[in-house]
Parts: C-alpha cells; sequence; structure tokens
C-alpha cells in the first residue's frame, strides 16, 4: 500500500506568506535586473508553486511587479524601473555613459563606432523586447558593423557588453531569445 502523499492546502499556505517575504526576495538578489521565476520564490520562503504564483499575481496586480511570458509555458517577474518625467533625455544620457565604461575592443575612433553599435543594438532591443541573435545580425549589424568584417565577430563583441545594460536579459543558452524587460 502507497502511503498518502502529504497534502500542501495552498488555500492555508497561501495566507501565511506576507508579500513582504516575496518583495525580501527581489531586494535580496544580487542581479537586479535578473527577473525572477516562480521556483526562485519557492525555493527562498519555502511555499508552493501555487502559493508563489498567487503571491506573485497579487504583487503584479498591485502594480509592484511586472511580468511577462517566456517560452510556452514560463513567467518571470520583475520590479519595474521607476519612472521619471525626464525619460527620453536621462535614460538616453545614462546608457552613454554606461555604454563608455563598458569592456569593448578598440581605441580611439573603433571604439568610438562600437559604442555606437552597442547602443544601436540596445535601442533595437527596446524598440522589440524579444529579439534573437539572427534579428541583431539582419537588422542592426549592416548599419552599424563597427569596423567589423564579420557579423559573428560584431556578435562575440557586443552581445556581452548588451548582457550588462540595465533591463536587458540575455537568453540563458544560445540561440533562445533576448528579453528588454523595462526602462
Amino acid at each position: 500500500m502507497v502511503p498518502p502523499r502529504e497534502r500542501n492546502d495552498d488555500a492555508g499556505n497561501s495566507g501565511r506568506v506576507p508579500l513582504d517575504a516575496i518583495l525580501d526576495v527581489f531586494h535580496q538578489r544580487h542581479d537586479q535586473a535578473r527577473p525572477l521565476t516562480a521556483s526562485d520564490i519557492m525555493e527562498n520562503v519555502n511555499c508552493s508553486r501555487r502559493t508563489a504564483h498567487n503571491k506573485l499575481n497579487e504583487l503584479v496586480e498591485q502594480g509592484v511587479l511586472e511580468t511577462r511570458k517566456v517560452g510556452s509555458r514560463s513567467r518571470v517577474w520583475w520590479k519595474p524601473m521607476p519612472k521619471t518625467d525626464d525619460v527620453d533625455q536621462d535614460s538616453s544620457s545614462s546608457i552613454e555613459g554606461l555604454v563608455e565604461q563598458t569592456d569593448l575592443p578598440g581605441t580611439g575612433k573603433t571604439l568610438k563606432t562600437r559604442q555606437e553599435a552597442l547602443i544601436a543594438a540596445y535601442e533595437y532591443l527596446q524598440e522589440h523586447p524579444e529579439a534573437k541573435k539572427s534579428d541583431f545580425l539582419q537588422d542592426v549589424f549592416p548599419e552599424n558593423p563597427a569596423e567589423y568584417q564579420t557579423a559573428e565577430g560584431w556578435w562575440n563583441a557586443i552581445q556581452p557588453a548588451l548582457a550588462e545594460l540595465p533591463g536587458v536579459n540575455p537568453p540563458e543558452e544560445r540561440g533562445h531569445i533576448w528579453h528588454f524587460l523595462g526602462g
């Protein structure tokens, strides 16, 4: 005879996990730009998947978190970036400052063209919040080759720096989709 499974009564458990505990997981992570999954919440607050989803969805309804479906069945959540009145001017100048600090190969004019190519790739991802490597190579590289002879060489230099910019969620595996999560 199989022993009965331990029942996890989500209705009762859901009330025992405060929303602050869920938000603490977002505040305590090392990479603030990286979104979290329900599994991340489950591991950190020791709750069931249903409870994690219920709490995360409640925070979305309150406007504290944002969410997006990724893949066919998965979902991620993140804290949105604060909005300001001068978003375009501030974000443009702050991105340029961040790009100047990235580690791109080259010096002088070559480095400047590569920084411009990185900005073009970032702006492309902002306009197309879900993009594949092939999208960048087809739509960004031709107008911003940054003195690279091949699209692959260009991508090998641009993609590590692009992954470091705010709101960018690079794929965990090659060939998957890059996401822009906010800004």
